[in-house]
């Protein structure tokens, strides 16, 4: 019983919607009781950031040697959903979470972590497709902004946009590159189609994030004007 709510304690600070959130939270419960002692948050933190950055080496060595190393990017955005899901949920398995630290530094990493995605793309892209890599951070960045002023206007933060998370995101990268490997020249379709897509989800977070804006706007000022009454009597 203790266990269960020790594991249960550990998605606490987070709403996840996510398609695949019941075997991702599965796994990561199992793993957070096989994490040694001496490996902290900050380290795992690190081991996320050094996973974007084996993505960026498998898109160059792609551009410069052979375009199967892109697969190395597979295990790069492996190594990169280990740290960045588990820093968290460390710490708060073990009962020492620092929430405003580890959110801020969460952030921080993940947009750290997209620049260098989009970097790789940009350096295996030919010519005017290293746009396509522009705009996928600049949208990726919209959906982060979105979440953290969702966080802001309703106390919950979800990472989700709907049944699409970052683990989802990850899974689709990594088919892209086994496609891209396998037949090539197939990564700027794909990573165009991603863009549309990511488009689409923005323009509709926004306008969920603006009618719950308006919400709270509502429920603040309906909120002043029954204290100013209660003050008058």
């Amino acid at each position: 019983m203790e266990e269960s709510k020790t594991l249960k304690r550990i998605f606490q600070d987070r709403k996840r919607t996510n398609i695949l959130r019941a075997a991702e939270q599965a796994t990561i419960s199992y793993l957070v009781k096989k994490v040694p002692a001496f490996i902290t948050s900050n380290m795992l933190t690190f081991l996320g950031t050094v996973g974007s950055v084996i993505v960026l080496a498998g898109f160059i060595l792609a551009a410069y040697v052979s375009r199967y190393y892109l697969l190395l990017g597979i295990a790069g955005l492996a190594i990169n959903w280990l740290g960045d899901s588990l820093d968290g949920r460390i710490a708060y398995y073990r009962n020492i979470p620092r929430k405003w630290y580890g959110f801020s530094l969460d952030i921080i990493m993940d947009w750290i972590s997209t620049v260098l995605i989009g970097l790789g793309y940009v350096v295996y892209a030919r010519n005017q497709y290293e746009l396509i890599a522009f705009v996928f951070v600049v949208l990726y960045g919209w959906a982060m902004i979105i979440s953290q002023l969702r966080y802001k206007i309703t106390d919950i933060y979800s990472i989700d946009s709907g049944f699409v998370g970052p683990t989802e995101v990850r899974i689709i990268l990594s088919v892209i590159f086994i496609f891209e490997a396998s037949f090539g020249h197939l990564i700027e379709y794909f990573a165009g189609v991603m863009c549309a897509v990511l488009f689409i989800i923005n323009v509709i977070d926004t306008r969920k994030l603006l009618k719950l804006g308006d919400i709270r706007d509502h429920a603040e000022r309906a909120e002043k004007l029954n204290k100013a009454a209660g003050d008058q009597e």
